[in-house]
């Protein structure tokens, strides 16, 4: 099993968009990126620890690659907000992916400039690509939120 980093706004909706795709295994919604150790959602929201929301997907390379996780990445929110996805301003909804590879980083840089140069968009994209930090798992009721409650994020 491999792991893979990715923020794109509320967790929430991002989470429910991995979940769908066939050799995910699982997903865990939290932070990541940040100063503060252990942080809360109340911490994150203060937009004071430099957190983002995060899902942590484990997946089956034999079944998706971590390609195609980046197309699920890039086609779930819009890259070119600086720390905001529709109504969702802060640093915690900035658009970034957490490398745990060399090939992760070599991926994800490579991804973003087909995108930039495909003229999908008028403006720049602004996702961050970072070694992965310390991962903190979210709360409980935070974990699999859209498939308990239904809902809609941007």
């Amino acid at each position: 099993m491999d792991k893979a980093t990715f923020g794109a706004g509320c967790f929430w909706g991002v989470e429910a968009a991995f979940r769908k795709v066939r050799g995910v295994r699982s997903t865990t919604v939290g932070y990541s990126g940040g100063t503060l150790a252990d942080p809360t959602y109340d911490d994150v929201c203060t937009d004071t620890t430099g957190h983002a929301e995060v899902v942590r997907v484990e997946y089956d390379p034999s079944e998706v690659s971590y390609d195609e996780l980046l197309d699920v990445f890039w086609s779930c929110h819009d890259p070119t907000t600086p720390n905001r996805q529709g109504p969702d301003v802060g640093t915690q909804y900035r658009s970034v992916i957490f490398f745990h590879t060399p090939q992760q980083q070599a991926a994800a840089i490579a991804s973003r400039e087909r995108l930039e140069q495909s003229g999908r968009y008028r403006r720049s994209i602004v996702t961050e690509i970072a070694p992965a930090p310390a991962f903190y798992r979210a709360e409980e009721h935070h974990q699999q939120y859209r498939e308990k409650h239904g809902g809609v994020c941007h």
